[in-house]
């Protein structure tokens, strides 16, 4: 039986590369890292232009694409400023990577836990009612290639996000599917220093046997069963990344 496809890494929609990237990325880390705090204007448009060796266009296109990632607010004859860190879209993929990649993702990581205790084991129990056939053929596909890539810490990961967006697809809600594939970027990132803090062997097969757990329950039509598996799982790995965020050898430590 063959394999189902890793669904493919969750995009910005703006491709980062070339010197207008550069400038994106450089500003939105900048921003994020609180070189530029919220109400801070940042340097006028000649200023970039100079510092980044860009055109002016690239610029203001630039700007553009932090303004749709929540991070700016442009107004005409005043400048661009910095917006209030609520209003980012936190769920923008490069956003959670400058935040990590800034040192500033642990506050966002612990909160991704305590949402996905409230959500995940209500997608499960939802699943375990509303399942199709073709359904629980992916479920547990997933998790047989889960248990067979339980030494390989980067195949494992990848098929821990499928698992759990699997899940939220055989809950047959749409918002519930549509939340799974905006938060597959912080799950993927939340498992990868999950299980690099896990084991040095990278043995994940009690970990794997967790998630078969939630298949069979789902696959039995056990609602209550499903929700309880599902929040063991979860509370495993949120143990496992409270180890990680307190690992100073991995460079991620507790704000």
């Amino acid at each position: 039986m063959s394999s189902p496809a890793v669904p493919p890494d969750i995009q910005s929609g703006y491709s980062m590369r070339g010197r207008q990237g550069h400038v994106i990325e450089a500003i939105g880390r900048a921003i994020v890292g609180g070189v530029y705090r919220p109400g801070d204007l940042l340097p006028r448009e000649a200023e970039l232009t100079a510092e980044y060796a860009v055109s002016r266009t690239s610029v203001r296109e630039a700007m553009k694409v932090l303004a749709a990632k929540g991070l700016v607010d442009i107004r005409p004859k005043i400048g661009t400023r910095v917006r209030s860190q609520e209003l980012w879209n936190t769920f923008d993929s490069d956003l959670l990577s400058w935040t990590h990649s800034e040192g500033r993702g642990t506050e966002l990581m612990q909160d991704l836990v305590e949402l996905r205790q409230i959500v995940e084991p209500n997608a499960a129990r939802l699943a375990a009612g509303r399942a199709s056939m073709s359904d629980l053929g992916a479920l547990e596909r997933i998790a047989q290639a889960m248990a067979a890539s339980a030494t390989d810490h980067v195949a494992y990961a990848e098929w821990d996000v499928a698992f759990h967006l699997a899940v939220y697809s055989a809950s047959h809600n749409a918002l519930l599917a549509r939340f799974g594939m905006l938060v597959a970027d912080f799950m993927k990132l939340a498992f990868d220093m999950q299980q690099a803090a896990a084991s040095e062997s990278l043995d994940f097969a009690d970990d794997a046997a967790r998630h078969l757990a939630v298949f069979e329950a789902i696959n039995r039509g056990d609602a209550e069963g499903a929700s309880a598996a599902m929040l063991a799982v979860v509370l495993d790995g949120k143990s496992a990344l409270i180890a990680a965020l307190a690992d100073p050898a991995r460079g991620v430590t507790a704000e």
